[in-house]
């Protein structure tokens, strides 16, 4: 029996037993990374918008849809599309008459635009992230190729961690997140440090992330 024989028989024994390690018990609970002492949603909203700037996120606090809706004209300012999610994946009312009216039209994934618009699927305050399932009518490019990536965020989007995101999609059968092609955790702009240690922003992706707050 060759060596490789030998290594598979041994990982083929394992996976019959059900366990990698069937003499260590699998844990009661788990520990969360990021531990917060106030989960409320006052605090959470807080601790949210603290993280995000830390990670060098634009925060646009809206009070209402209106200024919302005006935030993000302002930085689509005079270009005449976006690549963007359909806007039904967006939670902002009156956001499809406004663009219209600005004439700025909505395309899906086109490398070429300068500001891609997304909604989320959730906000982590433990650490200012984003969590973004791409699918039908959400293409990933949205919030991956344009040089500025806008993100409409609802106050009530905003969970803890991401423990806990994922334990509300466990809770729901995973359905959510078995429609999706694609899950992808974002935290600030892009950056990368690989030459010199040179910290440099939108490297692989946007150079800007404007964080549309809905706290209504």
């Amino acid at each position: 029996m060759s060596s490789r024989d030998k290594i598979l028989g041994k990982l083929r024994e394992r996976r019959e037993a059900g366990l990698p390690f069937p003499t260590v018990a699998p844990p009661e609970a788990h520990q969360h990374v990021v531990p917060l002492a106030d989960t409320s949603p006052e605090a959470l909203y807080g601790r949210f918008v603290q993280e995000a700037t830390k990670a060098a996120c634009i925060v646009h606090e809206a009070a209402s849809h209106e200024a919302a809706i005006a935030a993000i004209l302002q930085i689509v300012g005079n270009d005449t599309a976006v690549s963007s999610w359909n806007l039904e994946h967006i939670p902002l009312p009156g956001l499809a008459e406004a663009l219209a009216n600005a004439n700025i039209g909505l395309v899906g994934q086109d490398a070429s635009m300068r500001v891609g618009l997304t909604g989320v699927d959730a906000a982590l305050a433990a650490t200012g992230s984003l969590v973004v399932m791409s699918g039908n009518g959400r293409p990933r490019a949205a919030s991956l190729l344009p040089p500025i990536h806008i993100a409409v965020v609802a106050a009530s989007q905003i969970l803890p961690d991401l423990e806990s995101w994922w334990a509300a999609q466990k809770a729901a059968g995973l359905a959510q997140t078995r429609q999706h092609s694609n899950i992808v955790v974002i935290t600030g702009p892009s950056r990368t440090a690989d030459i010199a240690m040179q910290l440099v922003m939108g490297m692989h992706g946007p150079r800007e992330l404007h964080l549309i707050l809905l706290a209504v």
